[in-house]
């Protein structure tokens, strides 16, 4: 939401914004490996249920906005496909870095002072600064999404929670708490505990990605804004 703020996003698309992650469950993605969503929409296809739950659409109607706003309307700073820059993309890259200690705030403000919207997309303003974030991108998917002891951690942790879903130790609801929800009831599970000691110790932890693992392709390609022209870095770069 601040970063929509910061490039002059309208009050709507903020609230957009902040609303971004309302659905999104303990362990993050890991409950696309449980439930075998391997698109990686399960956020997505309960986002508008949890929208139009009484708490949160009476508070948007307060502020004369409603659900299906949200729903159906376009927020071209928040989101953009790939191989696009948005809003979503920049917070979650910059704020993973950020907390894996692979990028300090200093680097983050400076990189952010050119970064502006243009024709309702968010474009950088130097080829310097282009080829930085694309750099920093490459690092997240490298050193997070397609890190294999961070896909067998992944894997093996679904494979647990799987495992209790189905001898009802654990309800689809428990997602939707926190993480530390959801270790607790891991935790009075002595059989449970122990699977998840394995993992924290990676004691079995296999390099080979297992087949049924879809590895999004996750690249960027950022537009930059110089001398009233827009183009994409692999322009200038091919």
């Amino acid at each position: 939401m601040l970063l929509i703020r910061q490039l002059g996003g309208s009050e709507k698309e903020q609230v957009a914004g902040l609303l971004h992650d309302l659905s999104h469950t303990a362990f993050s993605h890991v409950i696309d490996y449980v439930l075998n969503h391997q698109e990686e929409d399960f956020h997505e296809k309960w986002f508008a249920y949890f929208l139009r739950q009484p708490e949160i659409s009476s508070i948007l109607e307060a502020y004369g906005y409603t659900a299906d706003e949200m729903l159906t309307g376009s927020f071209s700073i928040l989101e953009q496909p790939l191989p696009h820059l948005c809003a979503d993309r920049l917070d979650y890259t910059l704020r993973d870095l950020y907390w894996a200690g692979l990028l300090t705030l200093k680097e983050i403000h400076a990189f952010l002072e050119n970064v502006m919207v243009y024709k309702n997309r968010m474009v950088v303003t130097s080829l310097a600064a282009a080829r930085w974030i694309k750099e920093k991108y490459m690092v997240l998917n490298q050193e997070y999404f397609q890190k294999k002891e961070h896909l067998y951690a992944n894997q093996k942790l679904a494979e647990l929670l799987r495992e209790l879903l189905e001898h009802n130790f654990l309800l689809e609801d428990d997602f939707f708490q926190n993480d530390t929800h959801v270790i607790n009831l891991i935790e009075f599970s002595l059989h449970a505990r122990m699977k998840l000691d394995k993992i924290r110790s990676m004691s079995d932890f296999n390099p080979i990605v297992p087949s049924n693992i879809i590895l999004k392709k996750r690249e960027i390609d950022p537009e930059i804004l110089e001398h009233g022209r827009v183009y994409r870095l692999s322009e200038r770069q091919g």
